[in-house]
């Protein structure tokens, strides 16, 4: 859990593209999506923009939502979240 969280955070600007990646991967709208973690549409939207950072409770849950996808979601965390350390 912590290596994710510390995966995300560390690369803060790619979290905006993996929430619209795993948003669509899963086929969700905003709306829907925004449903599934409890917030609103705008909070999603700022989220996807980069204008805010998702909390680190929705990180957790971003996490689990990839890691539950499997492959799919592995691809999506290497896509946005090289490692470069």
């Amino acid at each position: 859990m912590s290596q994710s969280r510390s995966l995300l955070a560390a690369k803060q600007p790619n979290i905006g593209k993996l929430v619209r990646a795993l948003r669509q991967e899963l086929n969700l709208s905003q709306e829907k999506f925004a449903a599934e973690f409890g917030v609103t549409f705008p909070t999603i939207n700022r989220w996807e923009n980069g204008h805010v950072t998702p909390s680190p409770l929705a990180i957790q849950r971003i996490s689990s939502l990839l890691n539950e996808l499997g492959e799919r979601g592995q691809i999506l965390k290497k896509t946005y979240f090289r490692e470069e350390e």
